[in-house]
């Protein structure tokens, strides 16, 4: 299902791929793809792909950090595509490449896996299944929802999983793209534990 779903995705949003594309290149001759390790099912470690929404070399630092509210380092163009949801089109690839599924826990940084994992040993629980593009914690919380709370999201998705709830998470993904709220950063550049 993924698979199919992943290639029809691709084939209908290909002109608003090419639309944003041209718009990253255009704003500020930088690169179109953001690429970064992610972890899925098992700690696997992948590239997740996504149009660049930041600043050329936003963590120039060396050091991972979420984004904020009002971020400065997002672009004019990435603020656009990251309100529209279009800035994660590019992840259709991961999905076809077998590294993530529609839906699932979001692949998180392994940075932020060590350092949620330090206070929540459970964390390491999200990656029993392929992670997703979209899933249980970002529709029923928010982008600042506390990463505790997320996790409790997550596993419980993990020990509700069925089919139907995947196509019900589908359908209420289509409802969430349109909720600013959701788009937002974190309050602060970073967050871990359970306050």
């Amino acid at each position: 299902m993924d698979i199919i779903i992943a290639l029809c995705l691709i084939v209908v949003s290909s002109p608003i791929m090419l639309i944003a594309a041209l718009a990253i290149k255009l704003y500020d001759r930088g690169p179109v793809i953001y690429s970064q390790v992610r972890c899925t099912k098992g700690g696997r470690k992948f590239r997740i792909y996504k149009f660049r929404s930041m600043i050329v070399n936003a963590e120039s630092a060396g050091v991972a950090v979420l984004a904020a509210e009002s971020d400065p380092r997002i672009t004019p163009v990435g603020r656009f595509i990251r309100a529209c949801r279009i800035d994660e089109l590019p992840q259709l690839f991961n999905v076809l490449n077998g590294d993530m599924s529609f839906v699932g826990p979001r692949p998180e940084r392994p940075e932020f896996i060590e350092k949620y994992s330090e206070t929540m040993p459970e964390f390491a629980f999200r990656m029993k299944v392929r992670a997703g593009i979209t899933g249980y914690a970002q529709l029923y919380g928010k982008y600042n929802t506390l990463p505790y709370d997320k996790l409790k999201f997550d596993l419980y998705y993990i020990e509700q999983y069925s089919l139907w709830l995947d196509i019900k998470l589908m359908i209420l993904t289509v409802k969430i793209l349109f909720t600013k709220e959701s788009t937002e950063g974190v309050k602060e550049k970073v967050t871990a534990g359970k306050e």
